[in-house]
C-alpha cells in the first residue's frame, strides 16, 4: 500500500511523467516522502546537500541570511516543482535554508540517484534543465524590476503573478488567491518595506482592484487582474 500510495503521488507530478517503469520504481525504492509543518525548516543553511526535493503539496520558501541577519527570500516553489537542485555544483552544503510556509508535503530524492536519471533521461534531462532556467530567468526579472519600478508595481507585481500561476476563478471575472505570507514576507519577496506592503494593499483595496478582511488578509480576491498587469 504504501508503494501505491507513493506511486500515486508521484505520477501525478508533470515532471516524471517523461520516466519509464523502471525509473519510477527506482524513485519508489530510494525516496522518501516528508510533511513538513508551517514555518518548519526542510533543510538549513551550511547543511551538507543530500537530497533534491519535489514538492507535492504545499508551499517552499527559499532565503539566506545576511551578515546583517537580513533575511533574504530567493525564491517560492508552489506543487509540482522542485528545490534543493543545486546539485551539479561543486558545494557541498547548502547556501540557502528551506522552510513551508503552510503544511508541505515533499518527497526526497537522494543525489546520486537524481543524477543518473538526468544523464539517462534525456526528456527529464530536459524537463529540470527547464526549471532551472526559468528559476534563472525569474531572478532577472526581479533584479531588473528592483532596478526599473517603483515599490507599488512590484507589490502589484508579485499579486498579479501568484494570480496568475495559483489563482483559482471565482465567477466570469475574479480570481481568488490564498498566498499564505506575512506583509513582512511579501516585502521579502518584492524588496520593499512592511510597511510599504500594507499601504499599498490598502490602496488597492480603496480602488476595489482587490478585496480582502481584516480576518483573513493571506486570501485575496481581485476583482480586476488587468489593473495589476
Amino acid at each position: 500500500m504504501k508503494n501505491l500510495l507513493h506511486s500515486d503521488l508521484i505520477s501525478n507530478l508533470s515532471i516524471f511523467r517523461s520516466l519509464g517503469p523502471k525509473a519510477i520504481e527506482q524513485i519508489l525504492a530510494a525516496s522518501k516522502i516528508r510533511t513538513v509543518n508551517k514555518d518548519m525548516q526542510i533543510y538549513k543553511s551550511g547543511e551538507k546537500i543530500q537530497h533534491v526535493f519535489f514538492v507535492l503539496e504545499g508551499r517552499i520558501m527559499l532565503a539566506r541570511k545576511t551578515a546583517e541577519d537580513r533575511v533574504i527570500i530567493k525564491d517560492l516553489v508552489y506543487a509540482n516543482s522542485m528545490f534543493g537542485e543545486n546539485v551539479f555544483t561543486k558545494a557541498h552544503l547548502r547556501s540557502e535554508y528551506a522552510s513551508a510556509m503552510i503544511e508541505t508535503k515533499v518527497l526526497m530524492i537522494p543525489i546520486a540517484l537524481f543524477q543518473n536519471l538526468f544523464i539517462a533521461n534525456h526528456l527529464f534531462a530536459l524537463e529540470i534543465t527547464k526549471i532551472i532556467v526559468e528559476r534563472l530567468d525569474n531572478l532577472e526579472v526581479r533584479i531588473k524590476n528592483f532596478v526599473f519600478m517603483k515599490a507599488k508595481e512590484r507589490i502589484a507585481g508579485f499579486i498579479y503573478k501568484t494570480a496568475s500561476t495559483q489563482g483559482i476563478k471565482i465567477g466570469m471575472e475574479e480570481i481568488l488567491i490564498n498566498h499564505g505570507m506575512s506583509h513582512k514576507e511579501i516585502a521579502f519577496v518584492t524588496d520593499t518595506s512592511r510597511q510599504t506592503v500594507a499601504r499599498v494593499l490598502g490602496d488597492l483595496k480603496r480602488d476595489n482592484i482587490i478585496h480582502f478582511s481584516d480576518r483573513k488578509p493571506n486570501k485575496i480576491l481581485i476583482r480586476d487582474l488587468a489593473k495589476l498587469a
